[in-house]
């Protein structure tokens, strides 16, 4: 394959997360299982299979590339991606994109959806995904992938299989849905886009960002610009139940080496195992 993007990758509980993420620089993730993908500040060549994308905010850093992966998708003679974001920019980026079609002469073809916190969108039969708003410097969404499977309701248990069926057949709802949140995905924002949304906390997989982690540099300078600093994940280190942790997007102030010393010899017991620097 073309290395043209780095990409880091790790695997759990099913599912497969690759991507990237420095503050200004580029961020973009996928999970081949779920067939989509959040961000697309760069595309390595082995993404472009992915059909569907999830835009968290209108960042550069985290949306430059879309012209680049419609076009090669249209060059490779794929189908034309489908595209969630704000729903507030979609009549924006489709004027981008006919730009871009005129500069570059070639068709720009995909299928831009806007999309607004708490409004659900059905993924497959067995996953759907919730927009959930984030604090940010623009507007901008985070996005909850729910696992949903139909289990019998308490009352029909020891039921002989043909009973249940009758009761099906008689219009009767024998199965009630439960929902498991599975991933999360924030995208840039400050400690509010998690607090409002509760939810994120319990998703087997978080990923998010940790911008900044010096001591000297002012949380509350921080959050007005929409970004979370290592202290923010200290106070609420009892609120994570997640199995795994992916933080990323720190700013290019730091070195990796850095990264992992100052945030490895602060994080407590019950989350150092969990969380994952991505660098």
């Amino acid at each position: 394959m073309v290395d043209n993007a780095p990409f880091l990758t790790l695997k759990h509980a099913g599912l497969t997360i690759e991507g990237y993420s420095r503050a200004a620089v580029q961020s973009y993730w996928r999970i081949p299982e779920l067939k989509l993908g959040f961000d697309l500040g760069a595309q390595p060549w082995e993404f472009m299979g992915t059909p569907s994308w999830f835009l968290s905010h209108m960042h550069l850093d985290h949306m430059a590339c879309l012209p680049v992966y419609v076009a090669r998708r249209r060059m490779m003679k794929m189908e034309p991606p489908t595209i969630y974001l704000p729903e507030y920019a979609v009549d924006d980026v489709r004027r981008l994109l006919l730009i871009m079609q005129k500069l570059d002469r070639g068709r720009q073809t995909c299928n831009l959806v806007g999309v607004k916190a708490g409004v659900e969108i059905e993924l497959s039969r067995d996953y759907v995904i919730t927009p959930f708003a984030t604090m940010h410097t623009i507007p901008s969404v985070g996005y909850m992938v729910w696992e949903r499977r139909n289990k019998l309701k308490e009352e029909y248990h020891g039921l002989p299989g043909d009973q249940i069926r009758d009761l099906r057949l008689a219009g009767i709802a024998v199965t009630r849905e439960i929902r498991t949140p599975i991933l999360a995905y924030t995208g840039d924002t400050s400690p509010g886009g998690l607090d409002n949304y509760p939810p994120v906390y319990d998703a087997k997989v978080l990923i998010t960002e940790m911008s900044f982690i010096r001591a000297k540099h002012r949380r509350e300078k921080i959050h007005k610009f929409g970004h979370m600093h290592l202290d923010d994940f200290l106070e609420r280190a009892d609120r994570f139940k997640n199995e795994v942790i992916i933080c990323g997007h720190f700013s290019t102030r730091y070195h990796e080496n850095e990264i992992r010393r100052l945030v490895e010899s602060k994080l407590p017991d019950n989350l150092r195992n969990r969380v994952k620097l991505w660098i």
